[in-house]
């Protein structure tokens, strides 16, 4: 009963003692505190548990920095090597070896290695729920397997958090304000890597909420106000580039979102000036960076090119957040004007896609954002081919849609694929168009290695047959659901060129959903 009048009588004594000390005595003398060394990883990696060799893991690691770390800049090559990342960090090794996995995988069901690698790095992720975290890495492994899932939001809000405990937002203003100090190469290099994180973890972040139509969390823009220092430091990686392009993106499209979404559609003068604005704010945001990309690569280089379809992307999505709601019949002659600006930079988006080689090889590699952006531009040209038939060459167009289609399904985004034929094929029987002949696709070679040979692949038309659509169907034809189809593409919303309020949710078909549609494709973990 007295401890705790005790405990605070021994607190109060103790200040009096301390107060009552000279001012200059050497209990009052505050030591530096020195930094804990980070103790010894708690989890071993799935090499060293013997779950999958070395050999395999060294080919899976080599796949995935073929193309994946292209989209989601976060490493260096030079220094988060295979034996560099197996010692830091298992969480990410593990998480790097899950990916790459799914992406060897291609179309076929993932081998036993990526479910192994997948189990690992997840359960090491849910150690971290309510565990301390000291590693900047894991805030790599959590954003790794938000990345490559189909539902990242949780996962990445996780990680978001884990940054924010490690100091993270800091680490810019740290890195371009040395204070006069001279850091060591170990010191710079932490700053460099936490910048790094923290800003590809901040678009990614911000591209979840824009692009799925939930509120953005992190607000504070001072955080990524230094991006290009990243550029000039000499332990820049060649992906930063990349990284500063992709932030200056978001920063301007959160702005945008921010001015047109709570109009719902009011397309008025004020509106269409501030459009105006915006187009001319993204040319310079695209001319600035085309001109830091060309500093250390050549016009057709595959970041230069994924630079050139986000510009395009980003018009539309401008036109299609106006939009929303609008619809098609209600359109004065100025929104009318923007539907087809809108039509102009979805054709040049995939433009962009099917006619480099380059982009084509690497979609293999991609993350949802980038295959949302081919799909979703596919999509806006058929709602546009479905409203003005008599003023778009709907031959183009489908060869377009055709041609993409087949590049998804190569690339094992049957989800995207599935849901570009359908709207096609509703198309082709409304408007009466004949059968397509054969197309010319590209061939995906295998992962990790350049093929540029290209093969010619018919695409029948889907005029009533289920089996039509050149897509692996369910036998029974009451396996599919009408709710399976989105609102956004039923009759009843071709005449809406807005973007759902719930982004890429509302806009494609879900093959893993609760119906039993479609039965041929096995369910992918559920945060895969």
């Amino acid at each position: 009963m007295n401890a705790p009048i005790e405990a605070l009588q021994g607190l109060a004594n103790a200040a009096a003692e301390a107060a009552a000390a000279p001012p200059f005595s050497p209990s009052r003398v505050k030591k530096r505190k020195k930094a804990e060394p980070i103790p010894r990883n708690a989890f071993p990696h799935v090499v060293e548990k013997g779950l999958v060799s070395d050999s395999e893991a060294r080919e899976l690691f080599h796949i995935f920095f073929s193309g994946c770390h292209l989209f989601i800049p976060l490493f260096d090559p030079a220094y988060d090597t295979y034996e560099g990342i197996m010692e830091r960090s298992p969480w990410t090794f593990d998480a790097i070896l899950a990916v790459a996995g799914k992406i060897r995988s291609g179309n076929n069901p993932p081998g036993p290695t990526f479910y192994k690698a997948l189990e690992e790095a997840q359960g090491i992720a849910r150690s971290s729920l309510f565990g301390p975290v000291v590693r900047n890495e894991a805030v790599q492994g959590m954003l790794l397997l938000a990345a490559w899932s189909t539902n990242g939001w949780l996962p990445s809000g996780h990680a978001m958090r884990m940054a924010l405990d490690l100091g993270l937002h800091r680490a810019l203003e740290k890195l371009a304000d040395d204070g006069g100090k001279k850091r060591s190469e170990e010191e710079e290099r932490e700053l460099v890597v936490s910048s790094r994180i923290w800003l590809c973890l901040y678009w990614f972040d911000h591209q979840m909420s824009l692009g799925t139509g939930r509120p953005i969390v992190l607000r504070d823009e001072n955080s990524i106000r230094h991006c290009r220092v990243l550029l000039n430091h000499p332990m820049a990686s060649p992906t930063d580039v990349r990284l500063v392009a992709q932030v200056e993106l978001i920063a301007q499209k959160t702005q945008i979102y921010e001015t047109l979404s709570p109009m719902n559609g009011q397309v008025n003068h004020h509106t269409l000036a501030f459009i105006r604005r915006a187009n001319v704010a993204l040319d310079k945001w695209w001319h600035d960076c085309h001109e830091l990309h060309l500093q250390s690569m050549d016009e057709d280089s595959l970041l230069v090119k994924i630079l050139d379809g986000e510009l395009h992307y980003a018009k539309l999505w401008l036109v299609c957040v106006a939009l929303r709601g609008v619809s098609w019949d209600k359109m004065p002659f100025e929104q009318r004007e923007l539907a087809f600006q809108a039509k102009d930079a979805a054709t040049n988006c995939l433009s962009t896609f099917l006619m480099s080689t380059a982009y084509r090889a690497a979609l293999r590699y991609a993350v949802h954002d980038s295959l949302v952006t081919a799909a979703f531009s596919g999509l806006f040209l058929l709602k546009m081919a479905n409203l003005f038939p008599s003023e778009l060459d709907l031959g183009a167009i489908a060869a377009q849609v055709e041609q993409l289609a087949q590049l998804l399904s190569d690339v094992a985004a049957e989800r995207y694929a599935l849901t570009l034929r359908i709207m096609l094929a509703n198309l082709r029987r409304k408007v009466g168009m004949p059968t397509g002949g054969p197309t010319t696709v590209p061939s995906m070679g295998p992962p990790g290695g350049p093929n540029d040979s290209m093969v010619m692949a018919p695409f029948v038309d889907a005029s009533g047959a289920i089996e039509d659509l050149g897509f692996p169907w369910p036998h029974n034809m009451a396996s599919l659901n009408p709710s399976d189809i989105p609102v956004w593409l039923q009759e009843q919303s071709l005449t809406d060129l807005g973007l759902p309020v719930n982004g890429s949710d509302g806009i494609f078909m879900n093959p893993n959903r609760g119906t039993g549609w479609p039965g041929e494709f096995a369910p992918m973990p559920e945060a895969w």
